[in-house]
């Protein structure tokens, strides 16, 4: 076992882990931080995305030992100071991004981090980006609309089901 110690989410943990923990699993068993889905454990899903450094990573491709030292934000990391929803959460659920929402926190992080790079992207830009990430529910068309509203651009809202 080794000590590992980095902030998360502005806050400094530390924890011991053997050298194969990946950091998705420090982050939800280590930590308790269970909004960072393990859909795939193959990079295949983006599920796990996580900011590590500024940088989007997905969580499960990278060892808990490597982010020693690193700031790492997760999605409880995203809400506002008061525990209300952040922008882009809030857009989210104001256009039906979510259905099951287990892809929801990695689609979240992917957007931010996309926002951070290109604050006002186009819609191909946004499915560009959403690559990496798979939602089984959706069909992603209210995910796209969802990260073009939290972006300030206008998008016609969605109909009421």
């Amino acid at each position: 076992m080794t000590k590992v110690s980095m902030n998360v989410n502005g806050k400094p943990v530390s924890g011991e882990v053997e050298g194969r923990t990946l950091l998705s699993g420090f982050l939800r068993e280590g930590l308790g931080l269970t909004g960072t889905h393990i859909g795939c454990d193959t990079s295949q899903c983006g599920a796990c995305v996580v900011h590590v450094d500024g940088k989007a990573v997905k969580a499960c491709t990278m060892f808990a030992l490597e982010a020693e030292g690193a700031e790492v934000t997760t999605i409880e990391g995203m809400a506002n100071a008061d525990g209300s929803l952040g922008t882009i959460q809030q857009a989210f659920q104001d256009y039906h991004g979510l259905q099951c929402g287990f892809c929801t926190p990695g689609m979240v992080m992917s957007a931010a981090a996309l926002l951070q790079e290109n604050p006002k992207p186009s819609e191909a830009e946004v499915r560009d980006y959403l690559d990496g990430n798979i939602c089984r529910c959706t069909g992603y068309h209210n995910i796209v609309k969802a990260i073009m509203a939290a972006s300030g651009q206008s998008v016609a809202p969605v109909a009421a089901e």
